[in-house]
């Protein structure tokens, strides 16, 4: 059986700043010690911890949106972590126009539990998941 790890917010934003430079090598040692221990598994981050690690870095970093996509982005293709709910993440940190990532979030995640998104939002409402209350 595949060991699956799910990861907290405060080890994303450690992978993503690298800050304390300390605490990313220990996080990042820890992360491929337990890929080495069992080459199968799969370590995910939640739609959840990803929104939130995109507005801490922006908020406590100072780092642009942009930026911040661009990070998460960096992240997920080094092989250490993945997000849970695969490729449809991968296609909300490339979109920029339309609706936020936050939106995007969860919209996708509604989605993978087969769930239509309302909302007020015109923008969100844009979703191919979503429809306007």
């Amino acid at each position: 059986m595949t060991p699956r790890y799910g990861i907290d917010t405060s080890i994303l934003v450690r992978l993503l700043t690298g800050d304390p430079a300390t605490d990313y090598q220990k996080t990042v040692t820890a992360l491929e010690r337990i890929i080495a221990d069992a080459p199968s598994a799969e370590i995910l981050a939640s739609n959840q911890v990803i929104g939130e690690a995109y507005i801490a870095v922006q908020h406590h970093y100072g780092v642009s949106k942009a930026d911040a996509r661009s990070a998460l982005l960096d992240v997920f293709s080094s092989g250490l972590v993945a997000p849970a709910n695969g490729a449809t993440v991968l296609k909300a940190l490339h979109a920029t126009s339309g609706c936020g990532l936050l939106d995007r979030l969860i919209a996708d995640d509604y989605q993978h539990h087969s769930l239509i998104t309302l909302t007020n939002d015109r923008k969100m409402a844009a979703l191919p998941e979503a429809r306007k209350l």
